[in-house]
């Protein structure tokens, strides 16, 4: 890390001499990368749609042409081999990216993600690392259906050897982005395709943001709200509500799964006592179970109420816009279940 780089933690705010600038999530990311790849000349680019076109998302505009095809190169619909020419690359010393695109799709992907990149470190007893960023967009936007919905970071927060990010903010996008691209391990980076257009405040100056530190996106003292990606705003929106009904909320972004962050959850519940944790993904072995469980097993003592979890409802998900809407967490489901935990009636 250079003398000028500023660390950001779970409890700083984007610094306030900076606050003029606002950018988008997909400009915060191209800018995380772009910084990287300045720096490092090792780091490459490789993907579908990622060169002229600058990403399905524009989550690459403008790299190709600083870059151009050595390092920023577009790639056949072939997951398994972008993934395998990743480890490979890394194991021989480069830093690649390797931009899956949709995030369902890493399952074609699987063998190379979880059988190598993440084990090799391990089975060479330290010998060999694989430094790779593995890139996908995540999440359930404008009813696309089973293929194109999904948010499949609690597959890779279970597997040993792999960092998972899962960047809620504009300013988060870019300072996790940096810091994974300094890990010598495998991270999957995981964006939210709803979130692309949103904006917020980015520092120009150069910054980083350190794995597992949450963020602390709301202070309350009545219940704690622990949530990640999209869910994040709808968080927020929902606090927002409830506090006009007298219900304090402090809404937890945990940013990364793994590392994760129990101290601050920990913390929190201890202030508030009650605890409700809010995924796009589905209840059944994920996120929400794992910080249930952490909680309930290191915490018990300071929860007031049973830990309620508001995930979304365990069917695969459709192309209609009002059933698909029915299965994801809402504002208004999130207000009533958090209501309900409360004890008040809205």
């Amino acid at each position: 890390m250079s003398e000028t780089t500023t660390l950001i933690s779970s409890a700083s705010e984007t610094p306030s001499r900076q606050a003029e600038r606002i950018i988008t999530y997909a400009q915060a990311g191209v800018e995380g990368v772009r910084e990287e790849m300045r720096r490092n000349p090792d780091i490459f680019y490789i993907g579908q749609g990622i060169g002229p076109r600058g990403g399905n998302f524009q989550q690459s505009r403008g790299l190709w042409e600083e870059f151009g095809e050595e390092r920023v190169r577009d790639t056949p619909i072939a997951e398994r081999a972008q993934a395998g020419m990743g480890v490979g690359a890394a194991l021989a010393g480069s830093h690649p990216i390797i931009d899956i695109v949709f995030l369902d799709f890493t399952l074609e992907a699987m063998g190379e993600i979880v059988q190598q990149a993440s084990t090799i470190h391990y089975i060479s007893n330290g010998r060999y690392k694989v430094p790779m960023l593995l890139r996908a967009a995540g999440g359930g936007v404008r009813s696309t259906g089973p293929h194109h919905s999904h948010t499949f970071w609690s597959f890779f927060a279970h597997i040993p050897g792999l960092k998972v990010a899962v960047p809620s903010a504009p300013a988060d996008v870019k300072g996790l982005i940096k810091t994974a691209l300094r890990d010598e391990n495998p991270v999957m980076f995981i964006e939210h395709k709803g979130l692309y257009n949103t904006k917020g405040h980015v520092p120009e100056e150069e910054y980083l943001i350190p794995f597992g530190e949450a963020r602390i996106a709301r202070a309350g003292k009545h219940v704690t709200l622990v949530t990640l990606g999209m869910m994040v705003q709808r968080s927020l929106d929902a606090a927002a509500k409830l506090t006009e009904s007298g219900i304090s909320v402090e809404v937890i972004d945990l940013r990364t799964l793994v590392p994760l962050d129990k101290e601050t959850i920990f913390a929190s519940v201890a202030k508030t006592g009650r605890l409700a944790i809010v995924d796009e993904a589905y209840a059944s072995c994920g996120v929400s179970a794992e910080v249930a469980a952490l909680v309930a097993g290191e915490a018990l003592d300071e929860l007031d109420a049973p830990i309620l979890r508001i995930c979304t409802r365990p069917t695969p998900h459709t192309f209609s816009p009002s059933t698909d809407a029915y299965l994801v967490p809402s504002v208004d489901r999130i207000v009533s279940e958090v209501a309900d935990l409360v004890g008040k009636k809205i």
